[in-house]
């Protein structure tokens, strides 16, 4: 992907979260663990640290005919409520990575790549219900090893089990 496409994708991410109206919000849950269902499939568990900012470590993986790859992955996100409809909220944020990346043709190889990330995504908490569901967008930049450079076909659904409300 070139610099001009790589720019267009994040100009229009930073226009649609300015466009999203957002207002003060307090977080509604402390603790949740569950799975994000997507590119990689991942265990995942967040955690408020804020009334608005989370943590969030994944650990994932992915593979197909001799190919396999597995990752842990951290982030940091903002959390919005968007108005008029309780328990959605927008979030964005950044992390980091580490890919093993293993393939098997004649011989079996294995590299590391490591990985920038952006997050943006929305986040719904059920009420009276201990479970949120989300969806995300998580564009990379991979650094060195088997993969370099800019994927944008990262992110998930998740479903999440939620703790101390």
């Amino acid at each position: 992907m070139g610099m001009k496409k790589l720019k267009l994708y994040i100009a229009i991410v930073l226009l649609l979260m300015a466009a999203l109206p957002y207002s003060m919000q307090a977080q509604n849950y402390n603790t949740a663990a569950g799975l994000r269902l997507g590119y990689p499939l991942s265990v995942s568990v967040k955690h408020f640290i804020t009334s608005s900012s989370a943590l969030e470590a994944y650990v994932g993986t992915r593979g197909y005919s001799g190919f396999r790859w597995t990752n842990i992955s951290g982030a940091y996100q903002i959390h919005k409520d968007l108005e008029g409809v309780d328990g959605l909220q927008y979030y964005f944020g950044a992390g980091a990575s580490v890919y093993f990346w293993s393939f098997e043709y004649f011989e079996t190889y294995a590299t590391t790549t490591f990985g920038l990330q952006g997050y943006a995504g929305l986040e719904y908490t059920f009420d009276g219900t201990p479970i949120s569901v989300t969806v995300d967008w998580v564009p990379t930049v991979f650094f060195s090893g088997y993969y370099s450079g800019f994927g944008a076909g990262y992110g998930s659904l998740g479903a999440r089990y939620t703790f101390a409300r």
